[in-house]
């Protein structure tokens, strides 16, 4: 639109001019007139535009055209109807300005159809494990730029999936990228900050693709793309070796490089990025973070043989893997079935591994919860076994990981005997152990369980906390229970425990919720009367259910009693913060 606005007022400076000027006669041509619009009005994206001397009309009629002395333009009324421009772009000729709106590449309606069929299938296969690349291949669509571009900005706000859309289309065979779909693909990866930080490498290679008309970058180009995003981006680690005084052995250009790498792996491109690493390895030698990355990336989409590959280079380079890299190594062995490989691993870990890689809690966790859901309760309980005799004892973390997994696998008995076996081998469960089962019955709304859990605490003298009942009254007003919400309230009086501002909050949201609204004001005033303070987030859900039942005297009474703990630039921030989450959601 700007552009047509600006070759307007051109035109009607020149209009005025020689209306006022020169007398009526044929005083400049087509030809001239099309040399002075293309060099005012850039075009985006095209490496060099000529105009081309086949025109659609004839030159001579053209150069005949003058203004009127009448004031009215001949030329520009018959431009738009009869003049069109042929462009030359790398061979191919593209229509591309008139003074109405043209676009540059028009979706047709088969390439439309064939468009939808494409974004399902990259939806459908967007996992990082699913082989999203052969499902395409099967479809056997042939491939135009417009309906690239037309799946690429349907996908543009998963960037990730989206490059590696584009990628797939790069490699196929009779269709090769145009200016048109590198724009896109580079808007795509550079409208945010965060996306300009991750992916400044990968647009940097895609402009010059776009500019030299390749499909490949060559090694000294990206090289040289490396060595200039070094040192205009990474420059933190120079400044500081040499303000120490520190001799940095490693490249500059590694670091760069393992950017590029982890973005590749990020979009589930690791084939892609091993074969860049193959390429390049002579000239950058990598480090352990070289290799890292591309063993996550072959863990990310589930293939743990290459990624043992890259281990074992790794090692045969005098990297060590550490605890983070073993227990990744471990957990996608469990995703993908391979638990024989898990356990071999970790007694290697175990018996051969150094300090720096010795298993965790969280090592033996994973293991242990994989061996549960697959039914092999004999070897998990000898993982269990050893993680104690070895010296890793269980926290907080290691109980609600194996309880979770026991009951989201269907295992509760299971988890009872992990308990029980945790309690004969000296570490018996407390109430934070207690609390992270119930937490997970109280999620799963298993109600049976939850009470008996409850009932077990009590018979071995475990003194439930307020956490708990706060758990349970939630629970119950989840599953619409009034009065097993009621029994719980009652139940804490009955065992001394004290109620929190949370209790409070639970049960009249909960209330508020079931509309019993006269109990609800009752606590709340109970609330006000012992001057407990409530969150602002839960203030201001009281005041608008309050304002829908309309009862104007308890929201005097709350907003006075709330006045003393918030003051109004409280909740002007509050409401600011709130408006900036919501704008922030808006288009996701």
């Amino acid at each position: 639109m700007s552009r047509k606005l600006l070759f307007t007022s051109f035109i009607c400076r020149h209009d005025r001019y020689f209306r006022n000027v020169c007398p009526p006669q044929p005083i400049i041509s087509y030809p001239y007139l099309l040399r002075l619009l293309f060099e005012f009005i850039p075009f985006r994206g095209y490496k060099s535009v000529s105009v081309s001397h086949h025109f659609p009309i004839d030159n001579a009629s053209l150069s005949g055209q003058s203004i009127c002395s009448s004031g009215r333009s001949v030329f520009v009324d018959n431009f738009s109807a009869s003049m069109r421009s042929s462009v030359i772009l790398g061979g191919k000729f593209r229509q591309l300005c008139t003074l109405e709106n043209v676009e540059v590449t028009k979706l047709s309606d088969n390439d439309g159809s064939c468009a939808d069929k494409l974004y399902k299938i990259v939806v459908g296969y967007s996992k990082p494990e699913f082989k999203m690349e052969e499902a395409l291949d099967r479809a056997g669509i042939p491939l135009t730029t417009p309906m690239v571009v037309d799946v690429l900005h349907r996908l543009r706000y998963e960037e990730k999936l989206t490059f590696r859309f584009f990628t797939w289309a790069g490699h196929q065979e009779h269709y090769s990228h145009e200016p048109q779909a590198y724009n896109e693909m580079m808007d795509i990866l550079s409208n945010t900050k965060y996306k300009v930080k991750q992916f400044r490498i990968v647009c940097d290679l895609l402009e010059y693709m776009k500019r030299n008309n390749k499909n490949s970058v060559p090694v000294d180009v990206l090289l040289n793309v490396l060595r200039q995003y070094t040192e205009k981006y990474l420059t933190h680690l120079q400044k500081f070796a040499k303000k120490k005084k520190i001799r940095v052995k490693t490249q500059p250009e590694v670091n760069a490089f393992n950017l590029l790498l982890d973005a590749l792996c990020k979009c589930c491109l690791v084939e892609d990025a091993e074969v860049m690493f193959r390429r390049v390895r002579s000239k950058i030698k990598p480090n352990a973070d070289t290799y890292n990355t591309l063993f996550f990336g072959w863990c990310r989409v589930r293939n743990p043989t290459r990624g043992m590959n890259i281990l074992d280079e790794m090692i045969k380079m005098g990297h060590t893997p550490d605890s983070f890299t073993y227990i990744t190594v471990i957990d996608t062995f469990c995703r993908a079935g391979m638990l024989t490989e898990a356990t071999e691993l970790l007694e290697f870990m175990r018996t051969k591994g150094t300090t720096m890689s010795s298993p965790t809690a969280k090592t033996y966790s994973i293991l242990i919860v994989a061996l549960v859901q697959s039914g092999r309760m004999e070897e998990c309980f000898k993982v269990v076994g050893d993680m104690i005799s070895s010296g890793c004892l269980p926290d907080v973390s290691t109980y609600k990981e194996v309880i979770e997994g026991m009951c989201l696998s269907g295992k509760i008995e299971a988890a009872y005997k992990f308990l029980e076996e945790m309690g004969n081998r000296g570490y018996p469960p407390d109430i934070v152990t207690y609390n992270c089962f119930l937490k997970v019955l109280c999620d799963n709304k298993d109600s049976d369980e939850a009470i008996r859990l409850y009932g077990k605490m009590i018979e071995v003298g475990c003194v439930p906390s307020v956490q708990t009942f706060n758990m349970l009254i939630f629970m119950f007003f989840e599953m619409g229970n009034i009065d097993g919400a009621f029994e719980t309230w009652h139940e804490m009086d009955r065992r001394g425990c004290m109620r929190d501002i949370d209790t409070y909050c639970v049960m009249i949201e909960g209330l508020f919720d079931s509309h019993n609204t006269q109990d609800a004001c009752f606590l709340l005033e109970e609330v006000v009367n012992r001057g407990m303070k409530l969150p602002y987030p839960t203030f201001d859900s009281f005041l608008m259910k309050l304002s829908a039942i309309g009862d104007l005297q308890a929201i005097h009474r709350l907003s006075e009693h709330m006045r003393k703990f918030y003051n109004p630039a409280m909740a002007r921030r509050f409401a600011l913060n709130q408006k900036r989450k919501s704008m922030r959601l808006r288009g996701k």
